[in-house]
C-alpha cells in the first residue's frame, strides 16, 4: 500500500460536501434535462445584447491574461457608486469575495453569527477556516436583525453575515432598520452586507453609500439581475483600508479578461437592467398567482425568486420538491426548521411558467399520496 502526505487536521476533519448539487448534476443523474430551469435564482433573460457583442467582439483575446488590477472593472463600479476606486474590490462573484472575507477575520474556533438557513457558501467558508458558526433563527421569515446583533455582542464576534433582500426567503428590510442594525454593532465585529439582489427590490431596502464605517463591507454580483452568473463576477465596496486588507489574499488573476469587460459593459446599460427589473417583476407576480391557484401562499418577495409556503411541514414541501423535480422542473426550498415547510421557484422565461403552471397541481397531488 502506498500512502499520501496527510491533510492538515482541518481539512480533515471536514466532510465531503459542497453547499449546492447543481442542476448540471442532477440532470446528469436523471439521464435527460430539465425543462424548466426555475432554481438558482439564475436571470433567464440573460445579459445585455450590448455586452454579449462586447464579448464576441473580444473572444480573440482571450489568449492574453486578464488585468490583475481589475483596473476598469473597479473604476467602472467605482464610478456607478459614486466612490474612489480604492473603495472597491473585484473578485470571483460574491462567493470568492465571502472565502477571502473569512480568511481575513475568522480563526480556528472564531465564533461567526450568521441566520439558520441563509447563504450556505458562506456557512461553506466558514467550516473550511475552523470558524465556529453561531446561526440566528429566522424571525416571522426574515433574518431577525435584533437575534443578529444580541448574538455578535454575546459572542464578540469578528465577523457578522447578513443579506437584504434575504436569500433563501426573498424576504428585506427598510434600510432605517439596516442602518439601525450598523450602528449598534460592536466596532469590532465586521458586518458583510450581502447585496445580491439589491437591484430586484425596493430602493427603500438599500441604505446610503457610507464608507467611512471601518467594520462594514457591503458585496454586490453581476449574477443575478445583470443576467451574467456564468463568468463568476462581483465586486465589494467599503472603507479603504478594509478593502486594501483583500489586496493580501486575492487571486489577482481570478477574475477572467472576459468577466472582466462584460462588468464594465453591464453597467453601462442601465436601460437594460430596467428592463430586467421589469421582467422580474411581472414573473414574481405570475409565479404568485401559480401558487394562489393551487393553493399554496407565496411569501412577499424583493428578489428574483418566489418562497412559497406549501402549508404543511418540511416534509411535505420536500415530497413537493421531488414530484417537480421528477416533472422535469428544476426548483430548489430551504432546509433549515420553519424555513422548510416552503419551496423556491425562480422567475423564469414564460415558457419555463407555463410548464411550471402545467405541473404544479400534479405534483401537490403526488405529495399528498391523492
Amino acid at each position: 500500500m502506498r500512502t499520501r502526505p496527510p491533510l492538515t487536521p482541518l481539512v480533515a476533519a471536514l466532510p465531503e460536501t459542497v453547499p449546492f448539487v447543481g442542476p448540471e448534476a442532477q440532470e446528469r443523474a436523471r439521464g435527460r434535462p430539465f425543462r424548466a430551469r426555475i432554481g438558482a435564482n439564475e436571470s433567464s433573460f440573460g445579459p445585455s445584447p450590448h455586452v454579449v457583442a462586447r464579448m464576441a467582439e473580444i473572444a480573440g483575446d482571450m489568449w492574453m491574461y486578464c488585468d490583475p488590477d481589475n483596473h476598469d472593472l473597479k473604476v467602472a463600479a467605482a464610478g456607478y457608486l459614486r466612490l474612489a476606486p480604492d473603495n472597491v474590490v473585484v473578485g470571483e462573484g460574491i462567493d470568492g469575495l465571502l472565502g477571502l472575507l473569512v480568511r481575513l477575520y475568522v480563526g480556528p474556533g472564531d465564533p461567526v453569527v450568521t441566520s439558520l438557513g441563509a447563504y450556505p457558501t458562506f456557512n461553506f467558508h466558514v467550516a473550511g477556516a475552523g470558524g465556529r458558526l453561531v446561526a440566528v433563527p429566522y424571525e416571522n421569515d426574515r433574518e431577525s436583525l435584533d437575534g443578529l446583533l444580541d448574538a455578535a455582542r454575546r459572542e464578540k464576534a469578528p465577523l457578522v453575515y447578513l443579506s437584504n433582500p434575504d436569500n433563501p426567503m426573498g424576504s428585506w428590510w427598510e434600510a432605517h432598520e439596516i442602518n439601525r442594525f450598523i450602528e449598534a454593532l460592536p466596532e469590532t465585529s465586521m458586518l458583510v452586507l450581502d447585496e445580491a439582489y439589491c437591484e430586484l427590490g425596493p430602493a427603500s431596502a438599500l441604505p446610503a453609500i457610507d464608507v467611512s464605517r471601518p467594520n462594514l463591507i457591503r458585496m454586490r454580483t453581476f449574477s443575478k439581475a445583470y443576467g451574467l452568473a456564468g463568468i463568476r463576477c462581483g465586486y465589494a465596496f467599503g472603507e479603504v483600508q478594509a478593502i486594501r486588507d483583500f489586496e493580501k489574499l486575492r487571486n489577482h488573476y481570478g477574475v477572467s479578461r472576459m468577466a472582466q469587460v462584460a462588468g464594465v459593459e453591464a453597467l453601462a446599460d442601465q436601460a437594460w437592467l430596467g428592463q430586467v427589473v421589469a421582467r422580474v417583476d411581472a414573473g414574481r407576480r405570475r409565479i404568485a398567482a401559480i401558487a394562489e391557484e393551487n393553493g399554496l401562499r407565496p411569501l412577499p418577495s424583493a428578489t428574483n425568486f418566489v418562497t412559497v409556503d406549501c402549508g404543511r411541514d418540511g416534509a411535505f414541501a420536500l415530497k413537493v420538491l421531488e414530484a417537480m423535480l421528477a416533472r422535469d422542473v428544476f426548483i430548489r426550498k430551504p432546509m433549515a426548521p420553519g424555513l422548510d415547510r416552503c419551496i423556491r421557484i425562480s422567475v423564469g422565461l414564460d415558457h419555463e411558467l407555463d410548464i411550471l403552471a402545467e405541473e404544479l397541481l400534479g405534483a401537490l397531488a403526488a405529495a399528498r399520496g391523492n
